[in-house]
């Protein structure tokens, strides 16, 4: 299903096991403010309408998540995008043609002109990321495979021609991904978001000097080999993220995710880390930073 029909009917790419029991608590307030690096507030999901942007803002502010990078990967999704962040400070973004989304394009004779207009969206001084692209060989078949890796290398040049970070969306596609990376020459600024891979994907991209953004997942009990991989990435290159409105943590597991739910991401990144919180949030905080530049301007 298209993402423009999700955002209005609210049925979810693949998380269908939403709670019935309202939305989860607010937790304690990080004791110092962090970023969401990857969200997605045009999207709805599990009969839920997508969130009121600024209820979701104030909400994270709440806790400790002041500032967020709202992604539309999709033409829909990136001109809600480029509207949004032109009214709220507290909001960057990145615009791009998600790798499922490309195959569809490409088999209708539309994936030129959609790269056409995400160029001219991604003009905008308030969006600074190309992204989310890369690979995604769970949900689109080897018919195209193709389509995805030409989206891929077109997103990744125009990071490097407009000088923004590139977001990667990796699933089950591991080696693809960095060798079209490699073959390509990654941008200056390149961050693995939702990292799902083990300790050795997490080490080579260490070398490689990217950063791994992690989310919800962290938190899940099967996760051990992803937390693993956390706990060998320096300071300076972690992100965290929801991938809002999926991807919510433990103890949520199923319900509808939002940027206030962060702080339960940090404290358990910050417990495999074996550092203290307010330490982490600092990194977390400069990071986002240098990766995405200031809020304020």
């Amino acid at each position: 299903m298209p993402l423009d029909e999700r955002r209005r009917t609210g049925v979810s790419k693949g998380h269908q096991q939403g709670r019935s029991d309202g939305p989860p608590p607010a937790p304690q307030p990080l004791p110092i403010a962090v970023v969401d690096n990857h969200t997605h507030l045009d999207i709805a999901r599990d009969g839920h309408p997508a969130p009121d942007v600024e209820v979701a803002l104030s909400q994270a502010a709440a806790v400790g998540v002041d500032r967020v990078v709202q992604i539309g990967c999709d033409l829909s999704g990136a001109r809600f995008t480029v509207e949004q962040v032109a009214q709220h400070p507290r909001m960057l973004g990145g615009v791009a043609i998600h790798p499922n989304e490309a195959a569809k394009l490409a088999a209708t004779g539309e994936l030129a002109a959609a790269w056409d207009e995400i160029e001219q969206l991604a003009a905008h001084p308030r969006i600074r990321v190309i992204g989310e692209t890369g690979l995604d060989y769970f949900r689109t078949g080897p018919e195209g495979v193709q389509a995805q890796h030409d989206s891929f290398r077109w997103h990744i040049d125009l990071a490097k021609r407009t000088g923004k970070a590139l977001q990667i969306h990796d699933r089950d596609a591991h080696d693809d991904v960095l060798r079209i990376l490699a073959e390509e020459g990654a941008p200056e600024s390149t961050v693995m978001h939702c990292f799902s891979g083990d300790i050795n994907l997490a080490r080579t991209c260490v070398e490689k000097g990217y950063h791994l953004s992690f989310s919800g997942t962290v938190t899940f009990k099967n996760a051990r080999a992803l937390r693993d991989a956390l706990a060998i990435v320096p300071l300076d290159r972690l992100l965290v993220e929801t991938d809002a409105p999926y991807l919510t943590p433990a103890p949520y597991r199923g319900a509808v995710n939002s940027s206030y739910l962060v702080p339960i991401t940090v404290r358990a990144m910050a417990e495999v880390l074996a550092i203290d919180v307010p330490t982490l949030c600092a990194s977390l905080s400069a990071n986002s930073e240098r990766v995405y530049g200031s809020w304020t301007v």
